[in-house]
């Protein structure tokens, strides 16, 4: 618990350290294959996983469901002050997309940055996204973002959450320096001041 300034813009009290996770992909195989039998109803051509963790995670479920994968790239949007980060499919991938049936499929869904950014331009590339697929949802942005989208929200478990704008956050009010996360904060503050 603390005061973190998270990649959607917003404050947040909750920081998750997700870089280890994926050390020994084997010792996490098991929650990822559980994850693809939840999203196997859904007959999915592909699955794509915003980079970095997102990634990993969508790639372990797309081996285990025997279909494409494909990622999206964060790119700073500076303007945004929620938001930031918007994530595209690369140039190379994107034609083969048309008409294909995806899951966005993400480690740990908070705020939702990484998958709106993903669903929104793989629309862009044609692509009929049906599910969005995580190991771990925060909050309610996924099921409400899910559903406002008529989109399959499938996870392996769920836990409460608090997010506020800046203007909005009671730890700023209570004048609570934010932490700094490897740097991510003063990284993601500069971009979008």
């Amino acid at each position: 618990m603390g005061h973190f300034l998270l990649e959607s813009g917003h404050h947040g009290d909750l920081w998750l350290d997700l870089e280890r996770l994926f050390l020994r992909p084997r010792l996490l195989q098991p929650v990822t294959d559980e994850l693809a039998t939840r999203l196997q109803p859904l007959q999915i051509d592909a699955v794509c996983g915003p980079l970095v963790e997102g990634a990993y995670t969508g790639l372990l479920v797309a081996e285990k469901l025997d279909v494409e994968f494909i990622y999206s790239e964060r790119y700073s949007r500076p303007a945004q002050a929620l938001f930031p980060a918007g994530y595209r499919v690369p140039a190379a991938l994107r034609d083969a997309l048309r008409g294909m049936r995806l899951a966005i499929v993400n480690d740990v869904i908070n705020a939702g940055s990484a998958v709106k950014g993903t669903f929104t331009d793989l629309q862009a590339c044609g692509a009929n996204v049906v599910a969005i697929g995580a190991l771990l949802v925060l909050g309610g942005a996924a099921a409400e973002f899910a559903g406002q989208m008529n989109l399959a929200l499938v996870t392996l478990a769920e836990a409460p959450n608090h997010l506020w704008t800046v203007e909005e956050c009671p730890l700023c009010a209570a004048g609570v320096p934010l932490e700094d996360v490897s740097g991510f904060a003063a990284s993601l503050r500069s971009s979008i001041q």
